[in-house]
């Protein structure tokens, strides 16, 4: 009947419309963080304004960067090794306490040898609302493939899609308090210490010796491995 058939259209109207759509939020996506990456190849040393630091990183930040990265693949290759280790409450204490020590022991280091930390991060170059607000840009643009990237690693390596142990530990029964120690700790402190690590210091340490592919190729690596989560290796730049 006719009166049958547009209603069959209108049903498959939806689907279409849907398809379309996220095929133009990849491409998109796509857009975005190919220019993002074609900007930043662009970049020139010394092009980046008045608040370059006069003093870079040098081989005593090479040689505590090079500690640093072996430091995290034998707790790597520890959790590979004994991958049903309880991770508690205890744990996630213990973790976070060891990595402010870490921040605090690097910006003591660099602040002795007469270091701009605040300079060498580039916090002073654009203001708090323009990160902000490029953030959020980016990570909109981001999931589509962060998604893509979950479905080919599936492909190629099997197995379904996993989650990190701290989703994990949050989704399980847990009393108040400890669900607000994982909010404070692994949400709100963690990732600030984390891109300290990672991004602000060891990725700018490789960069200076190896360039900026290198750099965060095996920086973003490294952060995914840290996590026994390869699939969540984000943007190093």
């Amino acid at each position: 009947m006719p009166s049958a058939s547009l209603f069959a259209a209108f049903g498959v109207a939806p689907n279409i419309v849907f398809g379309i759509l996220s095929l133009l939020y990849v491409l998109a996506s796509l857009y975005v963080y190919t220019s993002l990456i074609h900007q930043i190849s662009a970049r020139k040393p010394g092009s980046v304004g008045a608040n370059a630091p006069a003093r870079t990183f040098g081989l005593p930040e090479a040689i505590l960067a090079a500690l640093l990265i072996l430091f995290l693949l034998l707790s790597i290759g520890a959790s590979v090794s004994r991958p049903s280790i309880d991770f508690s409450k205890d744990t996630l204490l213990w973790n976070f306490i060891l990595m402010v020590f870490l921040v605090l022991f690097i910006v003591t280091f660099l602040q002795l040898r007469g270091l701009d930390v605040g300079s060498l991060g580039g916090f002073y170059r654009i203001s708090f609302l323009r990160v902000l607000s490029t953030g959020a840009i980016l990570l909109f643009f981001a999931y589509p493939l962060i998604l893509w990237s979950d479905i080919i690693t599936q492909r190629l390596f099997g197995g379904g899609s996993s989650r990190q142990n701290i989703v994990e530990f949050f989704s399980g029964p847990r009393t108040l308090d400890q669900r607000i120690m994982i909010i404070v700790f692994a949400i709100a402190v963690a990732p600030v210490i984390e891109e300290f690590l990672f991004r602000f210091f060891l990725y700018n340490v490789i960069k200076r010796y190896f360039g900026r592919l290198i750099g965060v190729t095996f920086s973003a690596l490294l952060f995914a491995a840290a996590h026994a989560h390869f699939r969540s290796s984000r943007c190093s730049f």
